[in-house]
């Protein structure tokens, strides 16, 4: 028994909006069509897809086995245009980037300005979240992640070394004093992301002693961007990359010998995107990025 192609395109439309009028209205086709192609594919394949609601259709059993088929269909077949189209020549186009919500709001987005001086028609889809996406499905095409992507047939690559370390602002310091020991800084209220906040190891590890010891007052957020706006507002020291100092020189690191772990820094995307023009143009863009960042982070540590 073979199912006929253009059926289930319908079949799909209609599973994905969940009813036949606006599936018909995406296809161009009429209720009526639609209506017809879904019962002669309950026909070949002798199963009901859809109840019939007053409010809609419900996929039954057999409806939602079809409709995860047909979705994994539709995402192959997204990601073989993709490709073909990413074998054509020019920076232009859709890029889909993915980091972590501090990386990518505190580090990359205020550096992209000038990836779209160089490249002006490229459309950059940012997907910001700490789960790490699936780049062999073409989630994304091209991550930025806090550890080492441990996907098969991912191109890879070290780019830079964090840090976490504790950071106050100095209108803070003048009003509170900075902490001289671990201790004192239990007597300072402490802005970091909670252990349960999916994070990477390293901060984890690096800030459970300092949440475990008795502080009278505390403020976590869920991430780095809200701890950093805190810290900037003088709410208290903040635990975060060493990466924000590039750009908010003001703040002080206090306690400079407490520090996590390194956290390597890796850029990975699919290896059939190896010879992509616009993965190549955004990955030598955030080499020559890091080499400034790098450059820079050496002549202030010389100040100090």
């Amino acid at each position: 028994m073979s199912m006929d192609w253009d059926k289930l395109r319908i079949f799909h439309a209609v599973a994905d909006a969940g009813s036949l009028t606006h599936a018909g209205e995406a296809l161009n086709l009429s209720q009526s069509a639609v209506s017809r192609q879904i019962r002669g594919l309950e026909e070949s394949l002798s199963v009901t897809l859809f109840h019939r609601h007053a409010r809609g259709l419900i996929l039954t059993e057999q409806g939602e086995l079809l409709f995860e088929a047909t979705k994994s269909m539709s995402r192959r077949l997204d990601a073989a245009s993709a490709r073909i189209r990413d074998s054509e020549d020019g920076i232009y186009g859709e890029l889909r980037v993915t980091s972590t919500i501090g990386f990518g709001t505190l580090w990359l987005a205020p550096r992209l300005s000038r990836l779209y001086d160089k490249y002006p028609n490229l459309k950059i889809d940012l997907l910001l979240e700490e789960r790490v996406l699936d780049l062999p499905m073409r989630e994304a095409d091209i991550a930025i992640r806090m550890k080492e992507p441990s996907q098969a047939d991912l191109v890879r690559r070290r780019i830079m070394d964090v840090n976490m370390k504790f950071y106050a602002s100095q209108d803070y310091i003048a009003k509170y004093g900075a902490p001289e020991t671990t201790t004192e800084l239990t007597q300072h209220r402490l802005i970091s992301q909670s252990i349960s906040t999916p994070q990477v190891i390293a901060g984890q590890n690096f800030m459970a002693p300092y949440l475990s010891a008795e502080h009278d007052s505390h403020l976590t957020v869920n991430n780095y961007f809200g701890i950093l706006q805190a810290v900037l507002n003088g709410l208290g020291i903040g635990a975060l990359p060493n990466y924000v100092t590039a750009d908010f020189p003001q703040l002080v690191n206090v306690l400079p010998e407490e520090q996590s772990g390194e956290i390597p820094t890796y850029l990975a995307y699919p290896e059939e995107l190896r010879h992509s023009k616009r993965v190549g143009a955004f990955r030598d863009f955030i080499l020559e990025e890091i080499a400034t960042y790098r450059k820079e982070q050496r002549a202030q540590e010389a100040e100090e």
